[in-house]
């Protein structure tokens, strides 16, 4: 960044060299060039003071002067550099996220998604945090995938309901041929219907992505779960390389990626960290970034976690956030948990997408008339569908349905 080697001192003569009349002036001609006819200056500079108060301060300086610059797509992020956003103190934190932002969003305005499980239970891995593993004994069971106009049907409640994403969720490792075909004919009628179509049925085999890319997928769900050193404490039987192989054919295909992680799995902030570094640092980083927070189900091992801090999770927003500027981050699993106030300040901080119905796979998620009750509340409006991401460079669009 420019100018980082210019001294503390010097930075801070130039603040306090500022006057109040230009402050005054730079005031009244954006009050002109925003169309406003009543500005009030002297107001808007007493509500200011503490900001350049603040920059008295030799700390507050060297922070911002050696901070980087995080709207670039090439930064890179290591561990340690998210590390330190985490150990910022809650206000900055939430500072830095909220001018992250609104630089690249509208600051009131939340995605809402629907997510739909197609096919429920049954799976053959052992990821300690899911009840619908075959190997635990859970309330979930292995039922069979649902038909395709059950699909359509529920596709049309959610886009009534204000939905502008449908996601269809399969509880497979990796799907067959023969259990692609109809989740194919899905996303053809959802595709129709001018919802944004997201599917997460697994690891992908080389074609399938093309197929799906066919179909009208916009969005292909693959989660990394965790950090790199903490993968091995959480699932058995598969890597996480697995998950970067599937993510690549997804975005050789030309689909957007929708791709986070869980948090209070146990991990510590370090490893919190680590999950955002390695999502922040794939080429490039999802258009679409789900923060889940552990919903623990009987009978799986994580049964009796500890609850993560509800603040942490909301640290884990903002630094997401701060590394992926661009990135949609969304109020995953757990929600259904979460007070109002914590919503609240994770939309503050950044997040702004959110699953939204009545069935969120198999853990459920805030009703549909307490989430209107509560983005009214917060003057939050619906994301128009026009200003999600347009499908990347080189992808083939869809064919017709059949």
């Amino acid at each position: 960044m420019a100018g980082r080697d210019v001294s503390c001192d010097v930075i801070r003569d130039v603040i306090r060299d500022v006057t109040r009349d230009v402050i005054r002036d730079v005031i009244r001609r954006a009050g002109c060039r925003a169309g406003l006819t009543s500005v009030q200056p002297t107001l808007i500079i007493d509500r200011l003071a503490p900001t350049f108060h603040q920059a008295d301060s030799m700390d507050t300086l060297e922070k911002h002067a050696q901070a980087p610059d995080t709207r670039t797509a090439a930064t890179r992020w290591t561990t340690d550099r998210a590390a330190a956003l985490f150990e910022l103190t809650f206000a900055d934190l939430m500072f830095e996220a909220q001018q992250v932002h609104r630089a690249h969003h509208d600051a009131n305005a939340v995605q809402r998604s629907t997510l739909l499980s197609i096919k429920t239970g049954g799976c053959p891995e052992d990821c300690g945090y899911c009840p619908q593993a075959a190997r635990y004994h859970t309330d979930v069971d292995n039922e069979p995938m649902l038909s395709v106009d059950a699909v359509v049907e529920a596709a049309r409640a959610a886009r009534a309901n204000g939905a502008t994403r449908f996601c269809m969720g399969a509880a497979w490792r990796s799907p067959k041929q023969r259990e692609l075909e109809p989740v194919l004919a899905m996303v053809r009628e959802v595709h129709a219907l001018g919802l944004e179509t997201c599917a997460t049925l697994g690891m992908l085999r080389p074609g399938q992505a093309e197929q799906l890319r066919d179909a009208g997928l916009d969005y292909y769900n693959h989660n990394l779960d965790t950090a790199p050193e903490f993968y091995g404490e959480i699932v058995s039987t598969r890597t996480q390389d697995d998950r970067l192989d599937t993510l690549a054919r997804v975005r050789a295909a030309g689909m957007h990626v929708c791709c986070g992680g869980i948090v209070g799995m146990g991990e510590t902030r370090r490893e919190r960290a680590g999950l955002i570094a390695t999502l922040a640092n794939l080429d490039p980083y999802p258009e679409s970034v789900p923060i889940n927070h552990l919903v623990p189900v009987a009978g799986t091992p994580l049964e009796h976690q500890e609850a993560l801090d509800p603040l942490e999770f909301v640290r884990t927003i903002a630094v997401a956030r701060i590394t992926m500027p661009r990135a949609m981050v969304r109020l995953s699993a757990g929600r259904e948990a979460m007070s109002d106030a914590v919503q609240a300040l994770c939309f503050l901080a950044g997040a702004n997408s959110v699953f939204y119905g009545d069935r969120l796979l198999t853990t459920g998620n805030p009703d549909v008339e307490r989430d209107h009750q509560l983005f009214a509340r917060l003057g939050l409006h619906g994301l128009d569908p026009q200003a999600a991401p347009a499908r990347p460079a080189g992808a083939m669009p869809a064919t017709a349905a059949a």
